[in-house]
């Protein structure tokens, strides 16, 4: 006998107020605005064979000077880049044409992972559409699908990094940021025949101290723990080839899988693994990260190799590029402008609060033609609000000299803290 088909019973709404949705949205938007929080893009126009230059479209168009931008040799502006580009795109045309599956494999991918495996010494490389994706994807694939995972994380991962675990569904731990004696208390609490990853970054982007990675290696090995080591803001910067801090310290080999990014010191757009090739070939099989997501264009692809292959030979870009971090450092310090100090070539000032950190970036632009953009929760915890300086090898000395003045007024005009001998 055919049963009818019940009635779906709607909810009582005799007193119920309906969800507006908008408001909901604007009122959200509203508290990031009164928090100093809300975040405002420049409209900014790079220009090929000028950087650090770019013109800046805010009614009228202006020249400014950009001194945040992640392009940290100038590569996205190398003349071998743009033959490369040029090249492919002649000959490729402008996309991918499909997932790497399906009909988007083209032979500047291959070219690309080879090359990439090549600069860090390992069996194999995978392409991902960005950095963020190849975090997010080969994370979340490996700690979901190694038996009975725990992940173990360092405090101060990247967003993608804890997207990645999140979607993972693993068991997490958070270890004291680069504290390999909490790491080794920790993985000492947990049962020897699960499996275990430890995933942390080489340089931090924000604060840009840089990972005890021998020491973090030796507490995995002592535990059978596989290492996952984000160099995002390392590759092409550090190391004889340009392979990274990993290379640098001689640890490469350590490493499980080195991760990496094509759009930061290679100029370009993408990123990728790097590890054993089975390790490889099974993040290939199952991250649907990779599986489901339009190839990268062949142009971009032959871009990013001539910058990586231009990268491994020579050595200039990169002395440049630290003495020219260093001298920025030591222009601030002196002028008590309050520099945060660490290791790297990453150059926080610290403001401590949003909106003036929004308010020191306005003037900058608007009354010096120079763009930093204001770093405020939630990429830095509430307090630490700062301006994040990143000095190129192309940034000159008359850029450095104009750079300090214009800091050291906005600084007196806003009346913000001083180093303390400042």
């Amino acid at each position: 006998m055919a049963h009818s088909a019940r009635p779906v019973m709607a909810a009582s709404t005799a007193a119920a107020t309906p969800v507006d949705h908008y408001r909901f949205f604007a009122d959200a938007l509203d508290s990031l605005r009164a928090d100093g929080n809300y975040r405002v893009f420049a409209d900014l126009e790079r220009r090929a064979g000028s950087f650090p230059r770019a013109d800046h479209h805010d009614g009228a168009v202006s020249e400014v000077t950009v001194w945040c931008s992640n392009d940290y040799l100038g590569m996205g502006q190398h003349p071998k880049v743009l033959r490369s580009v040029q090249d492919a795109l002649a000959k490729s045309g402008a996309g991918a044409g499909g997932t790497r599956n399906i009909a988007g494999t083209n032979h500047n991918h291959v070219l690309l992972e080879a090359s990439l495996a090549d600069l860090h010494r390992k069996p194999a490389a995978l392409l991902f559409s960005s950095g963020y994706v190849a975090n997010m994807a080969a994370l979340a694939t490996l700690a979901a699908r190694l038996p009975n995972c725990v992940v173990f994380s360092d405090a101060a991962n990247h967003a993608s990094m804890i997207e990645g675990i999140r979607h993972s569904r693993a068991d997490k731990v958070i270890f004291r940021h680069n504290d390999p004696a909490d790491l080794d208390r920790r993985l000492s609490e947990v049962a020897p025949d699960r499996a275990k990853l430890v995933a942390f970054e080489s340089v931090y982007s924000m604060d840009g101290d840089i990972a005890p990675i021998a020491e973090l290696c030796d507490v995995a090995e002592r535990h059978g723990a596989l290492t996952y080591l984000d160099e995002v803001h390392a590759v092409g910067l550090y190391g004889p080839r340009g392979g990274g801090v990993a290379e640098r310290d001689g640890v490469a080999d350590r490493l499980d899988v080195i991760q990496g990014t094509l759009g930061k010191a290679f100029g370009s757009f993408g990123g990728y693994i790097a590890g054993s090739r089975d390790l490889v070939d099974f993040v290939r099989s199952f991250a649907s990260g990779f599986i489901f997501t339009t190839a990268l264009p062949p142009h971009v692809a032959a871009g990013a190799r001539a910058a990586i292959e231009h990268l491994k030979s020579s050595r200039i870009e990169r002395e440049r590029h630290q003495e020219r971090a260093a001298t920025v450092k030591c222009r601030l310090a002196e002028a008590g402008l309050p520099v945060m100090d660490n290791p790297s070539h990453i150059v926080p000032v610290l403001v401590g609060d949003a909106g003036l950190c929004r308010l020191a970036s306005d003037r900058l632009l608007t009354e010096h033609a120079i763009y930093v953009q204001p770093i405020n929760y939630p990429t830095v915890p509430r307090g630490t609000e700062r301006l994040r300086i990143t000095p190129t090898p192309l940034h000159d000395d008359d850029a450095i000299d104009r750079l300090v003045m214009a800091l050291d007024e906005v600084w007196r005009r806003l009346d913000l803290p001083r180093r303390p001998n400042g």
